[in-house]
């Protein structure tokens, strides 16, 4: 059943919360394992379950950072030689996203009922990736668990700076373009129509360009729903399409192909794959679930295919680092070397990690020089359809002045 309950902690200070519990005494076990006295509890009724706090939980998605500062703060309670369910329950505390707060409530429920942390986590695969699962598991199992849960917070945040710089890298084009083609369109609706009035007062013949522009106009007047609505499934068509498989093939094709952003890819996804699989790796867990894990970390599909099929091709016996040299289209040669390298040494995890460490610089560099990049093609494409309509519009006028 689910009670809300109100309870004391041993600092003295009043908690309060929701929890799905057998019964109140069994809420009452859970409280006090979590150092807390049940002061009262009541089932919650089903009619008040959907109030606004609970609807918040559900809509609100616990983000990267979330579960980064998570696995961090755990990791260093955990040092400092606090018990797993206690650290939980500081966690839960400390939580301000209210659905991971419900996450980290229930998982130490689980873990005071006799459950591993692993086990507990996996229950929510979807807010806790399996990469850190993986990792969680591999230290309860070596008896590092605060180490495991380091690295996890460590690979998380690398992840998240990475994801952050190339976002605001693609930010500044993307609102340029987006506040052009804006303005475009308000003064087809606005502006236009003032100077077309002018131009039949003369009566004269106008300029291709001059027509075109006043056609393009015209039709934003007439069909303002239409154009509306071909906008609204232009958007929609694009986004069912992301969704399929083969939408998700061509767009990740012909972001591979574009000059700057195909390169910024590469090295984005080389550093995730080999950022992960050195975690791994180097905590226990063997090379065929390091590379399934991998795989589900990489965004692009084709370089799921790639590691997809390494896992068939690692059981037959194939090397880790013939499967980097063989996609050189993908990742780029140093991988495979490195991997080579390692192979033979046996310094596999040091290796992948140098790897990761020196396109997650590549990537670093290139995020900042990208606006710099970027900025003179906006610029000429800026200058041309500025350049156009200015064209369009002044040469009548200049023409009709001319013959006054």
């Amino acid at each position: 059943m689910r009670l809300y309950y109100k309870s004391i902690a041993l600092d003295g200070s009043a908690q309060e919360g929701i929890s799905e519990m057998l019964d109140q005494y069994a809420l009452a076990r859970d409280l006090r394992a979590r150092g807390e006295t049940l002061v009262s509890a009541r089932e919650v009724d089903e009619k008040s379950k959907w109030t606004l706090s609970r609807l918040n939980e559900i809509i609100v998605r616990v983000k990267l950072k979330d579960k980064m500062i998570f696995a961090s703060n755990l990791s260093a309670m955990l040092k400092a030689g606090l018990p797993l369910s206690r650290s939980l329950t500081v966690l839960e505390k400390q939580t301000r996203n209210l659905r991971l707060k419900r996450i980290i409530r229930e998982v130490g429920s689980a873990v005071n009922g006799g459950k591993t942390l692993h086990d507990a986590l996996a229950e929510y695969a979807r807010v806790f990736p399996p990469v850190m699962v993986a990792m969680v598991h591999a230290g309860e199992e070596s008896g590092n668990l605060p180490q495991a849960l380091q690295m996890v917070g460590s690979q998380m945040e690398k992840t998240y700076s990475m994801r952050r710089k190339v976002r605001g890298a693609l930010m500044y084009p993307a609102l340029v373009i987006t506040a052009m083609i804006v303005i475009g369109v308000l003064m087809m609706i606005y502006v236009v129509p003032t100077l077309a009035a002018t131009f039949a007062e003369f009566g004269k013949d106008l300029p291709k360009m001059t027509q075109l522009v006043l056609t393009v106009s015209n039709f934003l007047i007439d069909h303002t729903n239409l154009f509306i609505a071909i906008v609204i499934l232009t958007v929609i068509f694009f986004w069912r399409f992301a969704k399929l498989k083969i939408g998700r093939m061509v767009i990740h094709f012909v972001i591979l192909k574009i000059p700057i952003l195909g390169t910024l890819t590469k090295e984005v996804n080389a550093a995730l794959a080999t950022r992960t699989l050195s975690s791994l790796l180097s905590s226990g867990v063997d090379m065929v679930r390091a590379i399934e894990i991998a795989r589900d970390v990489v965004s692009n599909v084709y370089y799921k295919d790639v590691l997809g099929t390494a896992m068939g091709e690692i059981v037959k016996g194939k090397s880790l680092a013939s499967i980097f040299t063989g996609a050189d289209k993908l990742f780029p040669p140093l991988v495979g070397e490195m991997a080579q390298v390692g192979e033979e040494t046996g310094k596999l995890t040091e290796m992948l990690l140098n790897v990761a460490n020196f396109y997650e610089e590549e990537v670093d560099a290139a995020t900042k020089n990208l606006s710099t990049t970027i900025e003179p093609l906006l610029m000429l494409f800026i200058g041309v359809a500025v350049g156009f309509f200015a064209i369009a519009m002044i040469q009548p006028i200049y023409s009709l002045t001319m013959g006054v």
